[in-house]
């Protein structure tokens, strides 16, 4: 697995010791030499490295990666460039067109979100080929619950989009009165129309940034 350079690493630091960790280093470099998994390893913390911790002003919290070729890359809900744009990503294009007027672009490329503060954090962050949720319960958990710790510890204004009963699961660890916690369902087909679409987080979490001074997210994604 990479290292982690920037400044998650003082905060995570301490897992790394932890019983826990070992383990699970073992099981995924062990994954890894005998297995398909994704995503490729140089890009496991990408969301980290693409996202200091300093500069993080919001969270989207995701499952797992996906797990066909050449779709993971590390960024919860994105996939890289030339593929196509998976279901939950097709739904949050709709919304922000609804939301924010954003046009729908032609890839499922989410850098520009990471690049402007936007930390694209799933809860488990490798999987088998074709075996969704097959790395569950191995203790990713527990070290993405730690980055949620981090975050929650700043002294400062975040907001965070829980979207489906996983991601809510962790509302409970969210007490920081200058931050924002927003929930809606989950933006897949089968529960997108029971109150994702309409939830206007996008705009929501701008005019909470912007009423704290902070510069609001550019949220449209350009096509390629």
């Amino acid at each position: 697995m990479p290292m982690i350079s920037n400044d998650w690493l003082p905060a995570l630091e301490p897992e790394f010791k932890k019983d826990y960790y070992k383990n699970l280093y073992k099981f995924v470099i062990s994954e890894y030499n005998t297995r398909t998994i994704y995503p490729p390893a140089d890009d496991i913390f990408n969301a980290l490295h693409l996202t200091p911790l300093k500069d993080v002003k919001v969270l989207i919290l995701g499952q797992d990666p996906y797990h066909e070729p050449g779709q993971a890359h590390g960024l919860s809900f994105s996939v890289l460039p030339g593929q196509d744009t998976p279901p939950s990503l097709v739904n949050i294009y709709n919304e922000l067109q609804n939301d924010l007027g954003c046009y729908i672009p032609n890839n499922g490329y989410l850098k520009k979100w990471a690049d402007q503060g936007v930390l694209l954090l799933n809860t488990v962050l490798t999987v088998r080929a074709h075996n969704a949720n097959s790395h569950k319960g191995r203790g990713w958990e527990q070290f993405t619950d730690a980055i949620i710790r981090a975050l929650n510890n700043e002294d400062r204004p975040i907001v965070y989009l829980l979207w489906g009963k996983p991601a809510q699961s962790k509302e409970v660890m969210l007490n920081n009165p200058k931050q924002l916690v927003l929930k809606a369902p989950h933006p897949s087909p089968l529960s997108a129309y029971r109150g994702f679409f309409g939830c206007k987080h996008f705009s929501k979490c701008n005019e909470f940034l912007e009423k704290n001074n902070i510069a609001p997210i550019d949220w449209q994604i350009e096509n390629i």
